[in-house]
């Protein structure tokens, strides 16, 4: 498991929540597309709803789209036309559903309230068992922090610091790094699904294009009829898990306790944040 670092000290956390609705699986009424239905219920444009709460244009039309979708009936009503060149307006069910969302939500901020004063949280603790509710297919679940976002036309590169002095590449459209709020300094999850990691053996002769190059040695290999998991411990303590063929685990001949390398793309790694 990873090293404690004694010099790093745990950011400040206050407890909190939010309200959605949600229809079957699908959540759809998140704090943000209540407060651009309200946007849009001020401004009575979708577009200027939009910069008032920090989301992209794009963003905004398919919150819309989801939200009508979702709701089953329209929520938003759109019009073209006109010198103001068209605008939007929140049907009478929207204008409902946002007085009971915003009801419901300050008896919420009470409920959190008295909730915190009656409580002494560990921070670490607290954050530890968010990240373990989250459920994912991915097998690989590290927790950093932002420390560059390199801005590009397209995909930004941002690099995290998972701890110990362990870095981690990923690369992912300029769009989702406004979406989700990423600058130096957030905390973000970076998730690498196993088949995404390659095995490496160290050599003077290894040269890969891949930006994720993590030196660490093998603690166990698990194997199955036709592939082979293979989990490799980090030099900071951090455990990254790949899946290989049984062919390339005899071809390598990989035992546990070996020195190796995961590699993986800075596409490969995905990225998420908490609400």
């Amino acid at each position: 498991m990873p090293k404690p670092s004694a010099s790093a000290s745990p950011p400040s956390v206050e407890l909190s929540g939010s309200i959605w609705f949600r229809s079957g699986q699908q959540n759809w009424g998140s704090q943000k597309r209540m407060a651009l239905l309200a946007a849009i219920a001020e401004h009575g444009s979708i577009s200027a709803a939009a910069k008032a709460i920090g989301l992209s244009y794009k963003a905004a039309w398919d919150a819309v789209d989801t939200m009508n979708n979702l709701a089953g009936e329209a929520l938003v009503l759109r019009s073209t036309g006109g010198q103001r060149g068209g605008g939007a307006t929140l049907t009478p069910r929207a204008h409902e559903l946002l007085q009971l969302y915003q009801a419901l939500n300050r008896e919420h901020e009470r409920f959190m309230a008295r909730l915190a004063a009656a409580s002494d949280p560990s921070t670490r603790d607290l954050e530890l068992i968010q990240h373990m509710m989250i459920q994912t297919s991915a097998r690989n679940k590290l927790l950093g922090t932002v420390l560059q976002v390199r801005p590009g036309a397209v995909n930004d590169e941002l690099t995290l610091d998972v701890g110990q002095g362990q870095q981690v590449v990923a690369s992912i459209t300029s769009e989702s790094t406004r979406s989700l709020g990423l600058e130096a300094g957030s905390r973000a999850l970076a998730f690498i699904n196993a088949t995404s990691v390659i095995v490496g053996l160290p050599g003077e002769g290894m040269k890969l294009s891949a930006r994720n190059q993590l030196p660490g040695h093998i603690t166990r290999i698990t194997e199955g009829a036709v592939n082979a998991e293979v989990c490799i411990e980090l030099t900071s303590g951090h455990v990254i898990a790949a899946t290989l063929s049984m062919e390339s685990l005899a071809a390598m001949e990989l035992r546990e306790g070996q020195d190796v390398y995961a590699i993986f793309k800075a596409s490969s790694v995905m990225l998420g944040v908490l609400d």
